[in-house]
């Protein structure tokens, strides 16, 4: 009798806890997704699919706390995140009229070179889009070869993009302005500055908005070094200051 062997041709579909039924189908269909199984008695599972991998929801456990944002999760590896952040980025505009960054449901922003974005869904679960070569390691702290604000923005990048957590990448540059900043290079203050209004914004906590606006506008910059500050931020139409009806890049 010949043995079986192992054929490294497997499918794994994660199956997450779904809190509710008609906000998950509304909200992955928003994204663009086909729900190819749909049960919700006698007991609760979903199952959707989108270009070339599936996502499956079940009943939840009693006590879960989708606030915590800690339900479930899943790790999609793709070549490349910047398409993929496109089309939803997309369809999410188009199907509510703009893209959700803040609360649940929401999308993460995305910065060229940015190497993941994460889909946080209604009920607290992480769809994390990751490129395959990302680097292993990352520098806490930010990198060692940097130094000042430009370290600084490095290490609020990590928190912001890896960890989803631009609360600390908010705290990071502002200890970090008001420490380096009256040395710093003008770029650099520029960038910091424009990063600054772009996380506040989001977390809507814009009390220093209208300082580092102030203080960015002010700035001496040339064309080139005022476009380079606030490459890889947010579009004009995102970075859009609600109680200024103006943006960053003005």
């Amino acid at each position: 009798m010949t043995e079986a062997t192992v054929r490294a041709n497997e499918t794994t579909v994660p199956v997450m806890p779904c809190v509710s039924a008609a906000e998950t189908l509304e909200f992955y269909r928003a994204l663009g997704f086909e729900v190819t199984y749909e049960q919700t008695r006698p007991y609760l599972y979903l199952a959707l699919e989108w270009s070339g991998f599936a996502l499956h929801f079940g009943t939840p456990p009693k006590n879960i706390d989708p606030s915590r944002e800690d339900t479930g999760g899943c790790l999609v590896m793709v070549d490349d995140v910047a398409p993929y952040h496109a089309e939803f980025t997309r369809a999410l505009r188009a199907a509510y009229g703009k893209v959700p960054a803040k609360g649940r449901p929401r999308i993460t922003r995305f910065r060229p070179g940015a190497s993941r974005f994460t889909v946080v869904d209604p009920s607290g679960n992480s769809i994390i889009f990751i490129r395959r070569d990302e680097p292993a390691e990352l520098e806490y702290g930010g990198s060692k070869s940097l130094a000042g604000l430009a370290r600084a923005l490095d290490n609020a990048r990590i928190f912001s993009e890896f960890k989803n957590d631009d609360r600390t990448a908010l705290r990071i540059l502002t200890t970090a302005l008001r420490r380096h900043g009256p040395d710093a290079a003008p770029v650099d203050l520029a960038r910091t500055l424009a990063t600054l209004i772009e996380l506040a914004t989001a977390l809507e906590e814009t009390d220093g908005v209208a300082e580092w606006r102030r203080r960015l506008t002010a700035l001496d910059l040339t064309d080139a070094e005022r476009h380079r500050a606030v490459e890889g931020l947010r579009t004009a139409e995102d970075l859009r200051l609600r109680h200024t009806g103006t943006d960053i890049g003005g």
